[in-house]
């Protein structure tokens, strides 16, 4: 690795031959990159009381570790991307209330599951979605009392902060993906 400068520190730390461990290695360092701003956002677009989003950064370190287990494991390091995002969804509900809309979180962890397997890995990424849907079919609602308790109208905003992030990640989870298939369909037309 080069340690030259910290954007090539990060740049060489993500890459990989293997373009599905490149993608998940990209996203868990994408999610890594926004937490430290999620706070932020709340407190422009919630309210103050943003001390509850520091037991958020628990998950951090999974997200991180993410490229690193890549290089040992490389089926592992792309299912602990999903699985972290999971236990953060499941840490977020139970701190922020399922009245906050974080739940919305699994669905890009279903849909990581999804895409970051191949076909003769498929089963493990069947099994993470239907972990992501059964977290929110069982705990939903069972999480008990919040951290913090929130206004209706706080929650309103929490719900559009992360109805925005979850459609953002979406998003760039699928442009990663149609970039893979158009370099494949690229060298399959060659």
């Amino acid at each position: 690795m080069n340690f030259s400068s910290p954007w090539r520190w990060i740049k060489d730390y993500a890459a990989h031959d293997d373009p599905l461990v490149a993608s998940a290695n990209l996203i868990a360092l994408v999610v890594v990159s926004n937490q430290p701003f999620y706070p932020l956002y709340l407190y422009w677009l919630v309210g103050p009381d943003i001390a509850p989003s520091c037991w958020l950064f628990l998950s951090t370190p999974f997200f991180a570790a993410v490229p690193a287990i890549t290089r040992l494991n490389k089926t592992a390091g792309r299912a602990l991307l999903p699985l972290a995002g999971i236990a953060n969804t499941v840490l977020s509900a139970k701190v922020f209330g399922v009245a906050s809309g974080v739940e919305m979180f699994l669905i890009p962890c279903v849909l990581i599951g999804f895409v970051l397997f191949r076909p003769s890995e498929r089963l493990i990424g069947l099994v993470i979605a239907a972990l992501a849907f059964f977290t929110f079919t069982l705990l939903h609602g069972r999480y008990g009392a919040p951290v913090h308790v929130y206004t209706p109208e706080q929650y309103a905003s929490f719900i559009k902060l992360n109805a925005t992030s979850v459609g953002t990640l979406t998003a760039f989870v699928g442009l990663l993906v149609m970039g893979l298939i158009g370099e494949t369909e690229g060298r399959k037309g060659s």
